[in-house]
Parts: structure tokens; C-alpha cells; sequence
């Protein structure tokens, strides 16, 4: 009877001493603090758009399309993979009890805000919503949705504005004009200064508004199953998006798999 209870002590010491080297480990491999309000930017980024139209081969088209937005992509989730492994390290020192620095409340603050998480939720809410929030888009998706909405790079919107995924802003002078806007309505199409800019705008929205939260409900669940973040399963949540709904869904998931070679590469 004493070895048993011996030896079941000796499991849950062991338990405790694995996770506290866990939680040692987050804290540890925490980015450094500036990290996370530095969105980042390319070398490059306010060069102008290429001029996509001049391609009659459409494989070389979508092929310099995709290299010419990859970088991008790439950053921004980079950047989103720090930003989350950096709220990650908040939650297991707050685990271990011990204090913020006022730096990192700062950074907390500044997260909560720009990811609208409300920090008068408990806790442990908070952090669970703001890592759902926090998190990659596949390139895949990224691209096709891109390429999607700026007709490969040849909008007026994507050419003058770096805007290749149809945002809307909604402040007199903030962009475009549409041409075909309906009597009354005041949006606008929204212009950007540079492409990594736009990039972390996409995202961001993507990330955080209430009319994408099947796609972080897609994201989340794969999380937990660890199974890999699809771009076909993710495009499921992007009903909202468009208005056409299912057929948008369809056709960005038919584009995902005509591309994928030329993605890939």
C-alpha cells in the first residue's frame, strides 16, 4: 500500500515538475517585447505595383502574381506566429504568478485594443480569445483570395491603392470611390501607402471581425485536433466575404486547387 501511494506520489511530482519546465520554456523563448508592436515591412514595399496586364502567357502571369505578394504574406505570418507565441509567454507567467512588467501590460493593452478582445472578460477568456484571434492565414488562401479580388493584380484598386482584397473604409477621402456605389452610401475603397500596410490590414480584419468568425471557429478546431491550418477548410468561413456567399467559397477552393503547383513553387 505505501509503495503505491509512494509511487503515485512520485507521478504527480514528476506531472508538476514537467510543467512547470513547460511553462519555464514559454517564458523563456518569449520574443522581445518591441517585437510585437513593429508590423513589419518590406525592403521594397512601396515600389509600385507591377504591371500584371503585360503578361499574355497566363502561367507566367499567376506565377509572377504570387511571387510578387509571397513575401508578404510570409512576414505577416511570421509576425502573427510572434505575436502569439509572445501572448502565450503573458499567460504562462501569469500562470506562474508572477507580475508584468509595465512594458508587457502596454503590449496586452495594445493587443486587446487592436484585436477588440474586451479586458473586463476573466482571465482565462481573454487569453483563449485573443490566441484565437492571433493566428496564420495559409499563403494559399491569402493568394487565391487576392488574386481573386483584384482580378490578378489589375484593379485600379490593387494598381493606385495596394488594395488587392476589396476593403472598405468608411471615412470621406480614405480611398476609392466606386463607381457602381448605390445612392446614399458613404464606403469607400481603401487605399494604402504600401503592400505590407495592406497586408496586415487583410489580416487583421480577417482575424477580427465578427463575419469571420466561422473561419477562426475552422481555425481554432484544427488547432486543437492538431491537424494542419487548410486553406481549403478555412475558405469555408469566408461566406461573408462576398456576396455571393457559397458560390465565392467554391470558386476560391477550385482556385486553391488549380494553383497549388504554381503556389508551391
Amino acid at each position: 500500500m505505501k509503495s503505491r501511494t509512494f509511487h503515485k506520489a512520485k507521478v504527480i511530482l514528476l506531472a508538476t515538475l514537467f510543467v512547470v519546465i513547460v511553462v519555464l520554456a514559454i517564458i523563456l523563448s518569449q520574443p522581445q517585447q518591441h517585437l510585437v508592436s513593429d508590423i513589419p515591412e518590406l525592403e521594397d514595399d512601396t515600389s509600385p505595383v507591377p504591371n500584371f496586364a503585360k503578361y499574355e502567357n497566363i502561367e507566367e502571369k499567376k506565377r509572377a502574381f504570387f511571387e510578387y505578394l509571397r513575401p508578404a504574406v510570409q512576414a505577416q505570418n511570421d509576425y502573427i506566429m510572434t505575436v502569439r507565441q509572445y501572448v502565450q509567454g503573458l499567460r504562462a507567467k501569469e500562470l506562474m504568478g508572477e507580475a508584468f512588467t509595465s512594458s508587457q501590460q502596454e503590449q496586452l493593452d495594445w493587443l486587446l485594443k487592436e484585436y477588440r478582445v474586451d479586458e473586463g472578460l476573466s482571465r482565462e477568456i481573454m487569453y483563449r480569445r485573443l490566441l484565437k484571434k492571433i493566428d496564420i492565414i495559409p499563403l494559399e488562401l491569402v493568394l487565391v483570395q487576392s488574386a481573386n479580388e483584384s482580378a490578378w493584380g489589375t484593379s485600379r484598386f490593387a494598381r493606385k491603392g495596394y488594395n488587392f482584397f476589396g476593403l472598405w473604409c468608411f471615412v470621406e477621402n480614405c480611398g476609392f470611390v466606386p463607381s457602381r456605389r448605390n445612392p446614399g452610401a458613404v464606403h469607400e475603397v481603401a487605399k494604402f501607402d504600401d503592400l505590407s500596410s495592406a497586408m496586415y490590414n487583410y489580416m487583421r480584419n480577417i482575424n477580427r471581425h465578427p463575419a469571420y468568425a466561422e473561419l477562426r471557429n475552422i481555425r481554432q478546431r484544427l488547432r486543437e485536433n492538431q491537424q494542419a491550418i487548410s486553406a481549403s477548410k478555412l475558405a469555408e468561413g469566408l461566406t461573408r466575404y462576398s456576396e455571393r456567399g457559397e458560390e465565392y467559397v467554391d470558386e476560391l477552393k477550385q482556385m486553391i486547387r488549380v494553383n497549388k503547383e504554381l503556389i508551391s513553387v
